[in-house]
């Protein structure tokens, strides 16, 4: 389909097919189609609790009702964020593990290394995913796959059958738009593809039409805006960690609690149309204070916006900031996120 392919995360990934903003507009009105068969899927089996399964995220497992999904994350010792994942309930004593690419092999070793039971496997060789996602991905879906899929609520999921085989349709995204996760087996997700772009309503987007996507609803991008040196309370995702229960990490995230963390991260939208990029020095009176983690040009706000990480005392919504770079330099403000609002996520 004429994709400009790049290495991404151990995998060769589209970046972009008619282009990164034609690709990003369609999404936001119309129904664009991703390919994140790059993605990492495990399956757990057996006693939550007694198997050491419960303990190993910043959220309860037991606690998903059947049929829905968390978001949360694997941290280390230090409260560092070793994946951000989310947890699909399947059954009563079965879950599905959704993780990064580029984490995925030592995300299942460290998952392994903490289990004391259960069965414990690696399905991501063998299952695709693809993302359908923007406000017509519900009438799409209803149509080609029947009345059930209009029922999904937000971060609920159904098990159908599609093509003949079993395959999981989540109402969960990365888009701040209305839209669907398809988990099927591998070998139906050539068939899958072609028959979602089948609907004229449908077109193909890459990896950059995402990352501008997930920008705008201010969603964090692993590697980027949080990786093992970087904990939930930094990275202003506290609502994420459930301190009521016990996870690896929760000491070292108690102690930040009571000392206070020394950096924080901030959002920012930049005066003008240039785009602050990752590794450019966020300045505050002519001194570095901090790093861009991400930076893109947003089609939907018409200026650069971005997420960094500076000292606490320079957090606060409206303060002026300066992004720079070698001979460029772009003034910018703190502001809060989502930078977009108007998406279709909870329609």
């Amino acid at each position: 389909m004429n994709a400009l392919m790049a290495p991404f995360g151990g995998w060769n990934m589209p970046i972009q097919y008619a282009g990164i903003i034609a690709e990003h507009n369609w999404c936001r009105t119309k129904a664009a189609l991703f390919d994140i068969c790059h993605m990492g899927e495990f399956i757990f089996q057996g006693d939550f609790e007694s198997g050491g399964l419960e303990d190993v995220f910043t959220f309860s497992v037991k606690s998903i009702p059947l049929g829905r999904s968390r978001y949360g994350f694997l941290l280390n010792e230090q409260g560092g964020i070793i994946d951000d994942l989310i947890v699909f309930r399947i059954a009563g004593d079965k879950v599905m593990i959704v993780v990064n690419a580029a984490t995925a092999p030592k995300d299942f070793a460290v998952i392994r290394g903490r289990l004391r039971g259960g069965l414990f496997t690696d399905i991501t060789a063998a299952t695709g995913k693809l993302d359908l996602q923007g406000p017509l991905s519900r009438d799409v879906m209803v149509k080609l796959f029947g009345e059930a899929v209009a029922a999904i609520p937000y971060f609920k999921f159904i098990t159908m059958n599609i093509l003949g085989v079993e395959a999981i349709i989540s109402r969960t995204g990365y888009t701040g738009e209305l839209g669907y996760e398809i988990f099927i087996p591998a070998e139906k997700v050539c068939e899958l593809w072609d028959l979602l772009l089948s609907d004229e309503r449908v077109k193909p987007a890459g990896l950059g039409a995402r990352d501008v996507l997930r920008l705008e609803v201010g969603y964090s991008l692993y590697g980027s805006d949080i990786d093992e040196e970087t904990t939930p309370l930094e990275a202003g995702l506290e609502g994420f960690v459930n301190f009521d229960k016990t996870f690896v990490g929760k000491e070292a995230l108690l102690r930040v609690k009571e000392q206070g963390v020394t950096r924080q991260k901030v959002a920012f939208e930049v005066a003008g149309r240039r785009s602050p990029r990752h590794h450019y020095d966020i300045c505050s009176a002519e001194e570095i204070v901090g790093n861009v983690t991400s930076g893109v040009f947003s089609p939907v706000l018409g200026r650069g916006i971005g997420i960094g990480f500076v000292r606490p005392e320079l957090s606060a919504i409206g303060t002026p900031l300066t992004i720079n770079h070698e001979r460029v330099s772009m003034e910018a403000v703190v502001c809060d996120l989502p930078f977009f609002k108007d998406g279709s996520v909870r329609a």
